[in-house]
């Protein structure tokens, strides 16, 4: 067993590991409250009344309460046998049952005609829903009160959830969704509160219910909990409010760390996006590259990094233009021509003339030799996909769905199959190139590029297939639908007050910013680049995680 001296110092050593994991504040606090209720915070003073004294005294109280009307007499508690005691306690500690440490009072919910937000009568409490960081809250009080909790009681959630507990400050009334723990000759409301915390999770698994999670009075008094003496409980108190403050602290410092971190961020990725010259790009990138490991430290700072490397490849900030490509108005020239051959052929029908792009619709100014067009300008075809049922019988013609694209890739073994006329498979036959966007419901713009695809496959009428020119990089249009400037217009264009809805002739008028091909191209394995590095971040910031949380575990091994 550890000394109290050698607990304190571990705690002290480590509070920077503590610091640096991600739960790393809350295990704190959990170990302080278990070092605490296993006699090892504070030291023992041989001076120290016994607990077994304290019992008689609370006891002889509880006899005087009862005698005065002002509490129910209780029926005596099982003795405590071996093998609920979960480990060896310090002299002069002793375990005993919760009901025998205080006084319980389960609360009755009065009648619902007697509730008021006017502040008529007592406070009333419900549940955790009115509970504060330490002190409920009142939001309702009641005129015809049945069961009472007064200052200095602990309150207790004994119903979905079960374990919470706050400290009540005043007289109020409490309904069946609590209980009121009353201490008694001196003991601590605070105390007792530390010691609910701690034995939490053997209360909670009390808890029966299918619909609501609850524990009888019966389960609450019959909890065992260890008992110091009365002079090393109020230094336990001390103690354990001392290390809390300073869990406190270091909560606040990591909040202000991340704030300034997010801040430093944000401003330095608005300068990337905003620069107009090529000085200042050069620069603040540079200062990206040369502050990763403080910039990319957690996961969602990296996901800002990929959204601005997605905008910036559609700014025509990401790499050099080349005054010896071909600029992007010739290539819609081909596209056109490549449409009026297709329509020719049979293969595609003519579509609708677009919109004239009009000057306030342009977010930004291009580089030279870029186009502002309309998705559907460079596209042959966007139509809905086929109406069946899925059928995992079958498997000629498989009927890819929404649900059968995660994370850019689909599983084609278990992509299920569908009863679909010989006539009606071209139409909806998948190829290699084609983008698939979802088109409503929480997965509305969602997309996939279909690629190696070795089955005969359809598509599901809930997904939009849009089929890319063949003159254009079918990967820098994935990449568009991606990044920011997609999703600020597609969500722009989203219809229905239920499930967001978006339909194909408005997924034709999406703005895209257009490169010459062979830009496209440059832009595609740049951004394969910083992505692959983006993917890098991330599993630094795993095993960084990792290896924090184990180091925090091993610390905690060690109490």
């Amino acid at each position: 067993m550890s000394k109290p001296s050698d607990a304190r110092q571990l705690l002290e050593k480590h509070f920077d590991t503590a610091f640096a994991a991600p739960d790393g504040i809350k295990k704190l606090r959990e170990l302080i409250l278990t070092l605490a209720m296993q006699g090892k915070l504070v030291p023992q003073d041989a001076n120290d009344q016994p607990a077994r004294e304290l019992l008689k005294e609370i006891e002889a109280e509880k006899k005087r309460l009862v005698k005065a009307g002002k509490i129910k007499a209780q029926n005596p508690l099982p003795e405590i046998k071996p093998e609920e005691v979960p480990y060896s306690l310090p002299p002069r500690w002793t375990w005993v049952r919760l009901g025998d440490l205080v006084y319980i009072e389960m609360g009755q919910s009065p009648a619902s005609y007697s509730y008021n937000q006017e502040g008529n009568g007592l406070p009333f409490f419900q549940g955790k829903a009115d509970f504060g960081k330490l002190h409920p809250t009142p939001r309702n009080w009641c005129t015809q009160p049945q069961k009472y909790a007064y200052p200095n009681d602990v309150l207790l959630s004994v119903r979905a959830p079960v374990g919470p507990t706050n400290i009540s400050n005043l007289e109020c009334c409490i309904g069946r969704g609590l209980a009121a723990l009353r201490p008694l000759a001196g003991v601590s409301a605070f105390f007792i509160n530390c010691l609910i915390i701690s034995f939490r999770s053997i209360l909670e698994s009390f808890a029966t219910g299918t619909t609501f999670a609850a524990v009888s009075k019966s389960d609450v008094e019959n909890l065992v909990i260890p008992v110091p003496p009365l002079a090393e409980q109020r230094r336990i108190v001390a103690k354990v409010d001392q290390l809390i403050a300073c869990c406190d602290e270091l909560e606040k410092l990591r909040a202000e760390h991340g704030q300034k971190r997010i801040a430093v961020h944000t401003v330095v990725l608005n300068r990337l996006l905003t620069a107009t010259e090529g000085e200042t790009f050069s620069a603040t990138w540079a200062f990206i590259t040369q502050n990763f490991g403080e910039l990319y430290s957690v996961k969602e700072s990296v996901a800002e990094l990929r959204k601005a490397i997605l905008q910036l490849a559609v700014m025509g900030k990401l790499v050099p233009q080349n005054v010896n490509d071909q600029p992007a108005r010739e290539l819609l020239k081909e596209i056109e021509a490549e449409k009026k051959r297709l329509v020719k052929e049979g293969k595609i029908k003519a579509s609708a003339p677009l919109l004239e792009i009009k000057p306030e619709e342009v977010p930004y100014e291009l580089s030279k030799g870029w186009e502002w067009v309309r998705l559907g300008s460079i596209s042959s075809k966007i139509h809905y996909g086929y109406t069946a049922s899925a059928n995992h019988s079958l498997k000629d013609i498989r009927l890819l769905r929404i649900t059968d694209i995660q994370d850019n890739k689909v599983d084609w073994i278990s992509v299920p199959g569908c009863d679909i006329k010989e006539k009606d498979v071209d139409q909806y036959l998948l190829a290699n190139k084609d983008i698939l966007i979802a088109r409503t419901g929480g997965t509305v713009g969602k997309s996939y590029l279909v690629k190696n695809i070795d089955v005969k496959a359809v598509f599901a009428s809930y997904l939009i297939r849009v089929v890319p020119s063949a003159h254009i990089d079918v990967n820098y249009l994935k990449y568009f639908i991606e990044g920011p400037l997609y999703w600020e217009q597609l969500y722009a264009k989203c219809s229905g007050t239920g499930q967001p809805n978006v339909n194909g002739t408005s997924l034709s008028t999406l703005l895209l910013s257009l490169p010459p091909l062979a830009e496209q191209r440059r832009i595609v394995a740049k951004i394969d680049q910083l992505m692959a590095l983006c993917d890098e971040l991330e599993k630094q910031i795993d095993a960084a995680t990792r290896n924090q949380t184990a180091l925090l575990n091993a610390v905690m091994a060690q109490r």
